[in-house]
């Protein structure tokens, strides 16, 4: 039997972690950077998460981090837009396809109404069939592409962006 997935505010002992499973996503160019991250580079962007606003979010999984999500600001310092936020997640290799992001992303939305966060929205790879069948699950639409703005060592990928009105 599967044990149980836990979904919690992240603290400053989970940064690791979180590293690794996005470095997980870098590896694979599931994510636009192509160069991993490290744990003091990440010290800001963490920092910045503040959870009464802009929560970070695990899963674990047995005592192990399955995965994470955020919530960012979008377009900081425009006010007009301070109820929307973005979404993103990554799940662990070795927990994927077992509903974690399902969970994560769900987590995050229940949580935006608190937040003053109305609009959620995603901006993922266009390759990422997974990432947009299951953001389709959780009744997100189709908002945009930027065709061919990512190049992965001429690999040219878009970005779908994705959202929701909560």
């Amino acid at each position: 039997m599967t044990e149980p997935l836990t979904v919690r505010v992240a603290g400053a002992a989970d940064l690791p972690g979180i590293v690794e499973v996005y470095n997980q996503a870098v590896a694979v160019q599931a994510t636009a950077d192509l160069d991993p991250v490290t744990v003091a580079g990440r010290q800001g962007w963490f920092a910045a998460h503040d959870p009464q606003r802009y929560p970070i979010l695990i899963a674990e999984r047995g005592g192990t981090l399955a995965g994470w999500v955020s919530l960012s600001p979008h377009r900081p310092g425009r006010r007009a837009v301070r109820r929307a936020a973005e979404v993103s997640y990554y799940v662990h290799r070795d927990h994927r396809r077992q509903g974690v992001a399902t969970s994560l992303v769900n987590a995050a939305l229940e949580r935006c109404p608190a937040l003053g966060v109305d609009v959620v929205f995603a901006i993922v790879l266009a390759d990422n069939v997974a990432s947009l069948a299951l953001l389709e699950r959780l009744g997100f639409a189709r908002w945009g592409l930027l065709p061919e703005v990512a190049d992965f060592d001429g690999r040219r990928v878009g970005h779908v962006y994705c959202g929701k009105r909560l």
